[in-house]
C-alpha cells in the first residue's frame, strides 16, 4: 500500500496568484481608517475622557501605523495593533501627567518678597535641622545628606562602606531619630 505525502497534493501557486499587487500605504491606511476610526475613537474617549485628547490619540495611532507600514513592518492584525497603541499612549500620557503634577511646584518660584518673618523662620528651621543632623552618627548623617542630594542606595552604601541592606536599615533608623529630634524641639518635620 502506497501512502501519498502532502507534497504530492500541494497545489503549485499560479503566476497570477504570485503577482497579486500589494496594496499601497495610502490604500491600506484609508481602508483601515474607514473600517475602525469610530470604534477606536470611542475607545480613546472612554480611556481619556476628553474628546480632543481622544482625537489626538487616534491620530497618533494612525501616524505610527503609517510609519510601520512604510518600514515594511505591517502588523498582522491592524485593529488589535491600533487598540494596543492607543492603550499604550493613554498609559504613557498618564505617567507624564503624574510626573508633571509632582514637579509642578518646583517649576514655579514666587518672586514676591515675603518679608523678614518667613526668612527668619526658614533660618530657624535650617539651624534646627543642622543641630539634629549633628547629633546623628557620621555614617547616618552622610547617608541622609547623600540621599537628599539624589544619590541611589547602592551609591550611598559604597560611599560609607556598608552593604545595601545595612545602609537602608541605618537610614530608616536615622530618619526616625531625626523626626523625633525635630519633633522634640517643635520644628516642622
Amino acid at each position: 500500500m502506497l501512502m501519498a505525502t502532502m507534497d504530492e497534493f500541494a497545489v503549485p501557486p499560479t503566476p497570477a496568484a504570485m503577482a497579486l499587487p500589494r496594496p499601497t500605504t495610502v490604500d491600506l491606511i484609508s481602508a483601515t481608517y474607514d473600517a475602525h476610526q469610530r470604534e477606536l475613537y470611542s475607545f480613546a474617549l472612554r480611556s481619556s475622557r476628553d474628546p480632543d485628547r481622544a482625537e489626538d490619540l487616534v491620530q497618533e495611532a494612525f501616524i505610527r501605523l503609517i510609519v510601520e507600514v512604510d518600514a515594511d513592518r505591517t502588523p498582522d492584525n491592524l485593529r488589535a495593533w491600533l487598540y494596543r497603541v492607543i492603550a499604550n499612549l493613554v498609559v504613557s500620557g498618564g505617567r507624564r501627567a503624574t510626573v508633571a503634577r509632582r514637579r509642578a511646584g518646583a517649576l514655579v518660584e514666587p518672586d514676591v518678597d515675603e518679608g523678614p518673618e518667613p526668612a527668619y523662620l526658614q533660618h530657624e528651621w535650617r539651624s534646627d535641622l543642622e543641630g539634629a543632623l549633628a547629633e546623628l552618627d557620621v555614617d547616618a548623617r552622610t547617608a541622609l545628606v547623600m540621599a537628599a542630594s539624589g544619590f541611589r542606595g547602592m551609591e550611598i552604601a559604597e560611599a560609607i562602606g556598608r552593604s545595601g541592606n545595612a545602609t537602608r536599615t541605618m537610614m530608616c533608623r536615622a530618619r526616625l531619630q531625626l523626626r523625633q529630634r525635630l519633633g522634640d524641639i517643635g520644628s516642622p518635620t
